[in-house]
């Protein structure tokens, strides 16, 4: 897939999660900016189209690690998201199943874990000031106890719903009841060939991850 057909994939997510897209920006580099994921130029080319575009939020087709995301916020002004964001975003809109929202939970959890830091930077600056020592820190250990717990949970609840399905196929195969998959990519008629084939009143949309379940 070529970097044009890989933006022209990232619009339509976008598009798919409620996103209107006001314009695109790709930059050539052997590596990104380990610091920032763009160059310090093309960094501030985004940000100076911001007063044209009037843009929102920005939206990166690689992996951001936390401290790129945290960078670009600062330096853009806005929310930013990488796609591995914007996919679960889209998957925590359209689950269905309990397995499915437990599933998608859990990695929304597992993803901001490690952001969490970038979150409370703005109260650690505080530290030393008179009545505000320490809160920055003392806040994030708290919200790392609690997805901590939360993940556990999470883990508990698919490990049970995953023993539950383990005793319905058992109980199919004795039955002799026959299983078919439908595996493609992302948009690519899984759900028409569905209807086709069986009369299935499942959603067709042309947007990836119109469906989930």
């Amino acid at each position: 897939m070529s970097a044009e057909e890989s933006l022209d994939e990232l619009a339509a997510l976008a598009e798919a999660a409620g996103a209107v897209v006001v314009g695109r920006i790709l930059q050539r580099r052997v590596h990104p900016d380990p610091a920032s994921y763009l160059g310090a130029g093309k960094l501030v080319e985004v940000s100076a189209a911001r007063e044209a575009l009037n843009y929102t939020i920005v939206i990166v087709d690689d992996p951001l690690s936390p401290a790129q995301q945290l960078r670009l916020e600062r330096e853009l002004g806005v929310k930013v998201l990488d796609r591995s964001a914007l996919i679960l975003d889209i998957f925590a809109s359209r689950a269905r199943s309990h397995e499915a929202a437990l599933q998608v939970e859990l990695a929304q959890h597992r993803y901001l874990l490690p952001r969490l830091r970038g979150q409370w930077r703005h109260l650690e600056r505080l530290e030393g000031a008179i009545g505000a020592r320490g809160p920055g820190e003392t806040q994030l250990e708290t919200d790392r106890r609690l997805i901590g717990g939360r993940i556990a949970r999470l883990q508990r609840g698919l490990e049970s719903v995953r023993r539950q399905r383990a005793l319905h196929r058992r109980r199919r195969a004795r039955q002799g009841v026959s299983v078919v998959a439908l595996v493609g990519y992302a948009n690519s008629g899984k759900s028409s060939l569905l209807r086709a084939l069986a009369g299935a009143e499942v959603l067709i949309a042309d947007q990836p991850f119109a469906t989930l379940d």
